[in-house]
């Protein structure tokens, strides 16, 4: 006697919903709870004016020469006076740790040079939107980056609100941490450079 196995379709249904609503939350997990981390950083440039740096990091053009990952960019929008400056960028870039693997982001930034009540406090705030895949898939960040005068130097201070894909955290971290860092050592050198010319 041969016995066949058929499944019900009902059973076969419910089979399939429990593979799809698995399937769902993983892509979820993985892909779409994207919440914020934080990142601090801060570095003191010797002997240097708030202003000098403050306008050299604004300078998207110099970016490439801070942040080593930046592979090329277009300015798209540009408007505002020296007080208060906007401008938006898209830009190509790599990941530190796995170069072949590129992205596209598109940046708004806003400069301002004196923060309210603060005369010699100046100001870069930025929101990137970083994208993989074509645009399929999108991580969100933002940065507000501070230049002020301590004693005869300029104390650099960073906060950076970042999305990350669960379990993708320390991969992350190490990625943002690179950047940030080659920026802040990279202008150290500069200014450094700029003292002894």
């Amino acid at each position: 006697m041969i016995f066949q196995n058929k499944m019900s379709p009902t059973r076969w249904n419910r089979k399939r919903l429990a593979i799809t609503s698995i399937s769902i939350l993983i892509l979820y997990v993985l892909f779409f709870s994207n919440g914020y981390h934080h990142y601090q950083i801060d570095s003191l440039i010797p002997e240097s004016r708030p202003e000098d740096v403050w306008e050299y990091v604004a300078d998207f053009r110099k970016m490439r020469s801070l942040n080593p990952t930046i592979l090329d960019f277009k300015i798209t929008s540009d408007e505002g006076n020296r007080d208060h400056w906007k401008y938006s960028v898209e830009y190509h870039e790599h990941l530190s740790h796995w170069p072949y693997w590129k992205s596209t982001a598109f940046a708004d930034y806003s400069v301002i040079k004196h923060l309210p009540g603060q005369s010699e406090s100046y100001l870069i705030q930025s929101n990137h939107k970083t994208c993989f895949f074509g645009g399929l898939y999108c991580l969100r960040s933002e940065s507000d980056f501070k230049f002020s005068p301590l004693g005869k130097d300029t104390y650099c201070a960073e906060r950076v609100s970042y999305q990350c894909p669960p379990f993708l955290g320390s991969a992350c971290r190490r990625e943002l941490e690179f950047q940030r860092k080659a920026v802040m050592n990279n202008l150290t050198m500069f200014f450094s450079k700029s003292r002894k010319n």
